[in-house]
């Protein structure tokens, strides 16, 4: 039901003939067959910064850009920045201010900086042409020992920095590099992600978007591949899961509002998890610019209030923003997100920020209503909510709950064991099988629409 209606939505709001032409060129690839090796034959840079990227960048410091500034403030004003070598060799990257880029050097040589491997990689492939001879040396030696010290870690998080390391140290560092980029493509990607993910198992969190977008841009980039193409269906739905499941209400931060994600652990917002979380974003629409989704996603991102302005957030929105980028309205996309493959069901009122939301994902259902978040508890929760595009019914098995659905509206049955199978009956209809998802959720198709009408359910027996 959610697919049909976006693609309907997405339709209505395609962009006028010609916008994608103000969008940067997506990079060729190419597909991997089980012969060919994984390798890089791309200069430095080669992480992140291809050359339609470096570009954009370069043209948004020449023409003092907001979020140029910021970045140049950030750098500049000796702020205390929580990724010192990423934000300064981005700088030194831009500007070509070789005293910065020493700085990142000096960073990535120092004490204590080994710990992070997605810094020190930056650092090696953005500042190459700044290393003397022996720095060059010493810091290879140094991402080559944390590349080995990580290599049980098999988080998106760790593998994307060891994807990192490898593609820097490509040519630099024998047989190593190449190694890990094809243990990652075949053995942890295509061995192991892609089919958890067909089975249904959530091996990517929502907190992994970042990671896993970091990953698949430096891939792309720098051998070619793209590793969506055997998950064609999940890439497309991600970016509006993305965005239905934060909660209504901003959360006012020091530097910025921002949007909080759903968590199954409800408590105090990680305000750099918010960052990532819309950094995200943005790098899912650098990714795949000229799809109908990402301009949704554009049109949702391109409103200045909630520009990454802090020391930590500020390198990002520089390096993934484009505010070129033709948008679309994200107030016509569907207020319904079901997806049976992970047992996930969002459902909001409206694209307000007062809008009620209710959210099932990873073993959890949640209710923000009247600007609070709640669990939802099956022993107090009113049989059901209807929030417009659909109505999600908490009624034990057994009771008869009384509807009148409008033309478009969904009817979600949650609360049941997962993969049970159901008999549903409606008023003067057949009684008719229905299958729980993963998440214990049923949706009922073909429901008679316009006038009061009695649904009941049972576990088939």
């Amino acid at each position: 039901m959610y697919l049909r209606i976006l693609a309907a939505a997405l339709v209505a709001l395609a962009p006028l003939p010609g916008a994608a032409q103000l969008t940067p060129r997506q990079p060729e690839t190419t597909q991997l067959s089980a012969e060919d090796p994984v390798t890089v034959a791309t200069a430095h840079p080669r992480l992140l910064l291809n050359a339609a990227r470096l570009r954009l960048l370069t043209r948004e410091r020449q023409r003092k850009s907001p979020r140029w500034q910021q970045l140049e403030t950030l750098v500049t004003g000796d702020a205390d920045l929580p990724e010192p070598a990423f934000a300064k060799a981005l700088y030194f990257r831009i500007a070509g201010d070789r005293a910065v880029g020493k700085q990142a050097i000096q960073w990535a040589l120092g004490a204590g900086s080994d710990r992070d491997l997605r810094q020190l990689a930056l650092v090696f492939d953005w500042c190459q042409d700044l290393l003397t001879e022996s720095q060059s040396r010493d810091l290879a030696t140094r991402i080559e020992k944390r590349m080995a010290a990580t290599a049980a870690d098999e988080s998106v998080d760790a593998t994307r920095s060891r994807v990192f390391a490898a593609i820097a140290l490509f040519d630099h560092v024998p047989a190593a590099p190449q190694r890990e980029l094809e243990r990652v493509v075949r053995q942890w990607w295509l061995g192991r992600i892609v089919p958890a993910l067909k089975q249904g198992h959530a091996v990517i969190a929502r907190d992994d978007a970042y990671p896993l977008f970091e990953l698949l841009h430096a891939l792309r980039d720098s051998t070619m591949l793209d590793l969506r193409e055997p998950m064609v269906e999940f890439f497309k739905d991600f970016p509006i899961q993305h965005i239905i499941s934060y909660y209504p209400a901003t959360y006012q931060g020091p530097d910025a509002d921002y949007y909080i994600g759903a968590e199954a652990h409800m408590g105090e917002p990680d305000l750099r998890v918010a960052a990532l979380s819309r950094a995200a974003e943005l790098a899912m629409v650098a990714y795949d610019p000229n799809s109908s989704e990402a301009q949704v996603l554009q049109g949702f991102l391109m409103h200045d209030h909630y520009m990454l302005r802090g020391p930590f957030g500020a390198p990002y929105e520089f390096l993934w923003a484009n505010p070129y980028q033709p948008g679309l309205s994200y107030y016509l996309v569907p207020l319904v997100y079901h997806n049976p493959v992970f047992g996930i069901l969002f459902v909001r009122s409206t694209w307000e920020d007062a809008a009620t939301w209710f959210g099932r994902f990873d073993g959890a259902m949640q209710l923000f209503q009247d600007g609070s978040l709640a669990p939802v508890n099956l022993a107090h929760t009113p049989v059901a909510i209807s929030l417009k595009e659909a109505i999600v019914w908490f009624a034990p098995a057994g009771d008869r709950i009384g509807v009148k659905l409008d033309e478009e509206q969904a009817v979600f049955i949650v609360g049941l064991e997962p993969h049970h199978t159901y008999l549903v009956e409606v008023d003067d209809e057949e009684m008719e099988e229905a299958e729980a998802d993963s998440g214990g959720i049923v949706e009922l198709d073909d429901v008679p629409r316009g006038h009061d009408l009695g649904i009941r359910f049972r576990e088939e027996k």
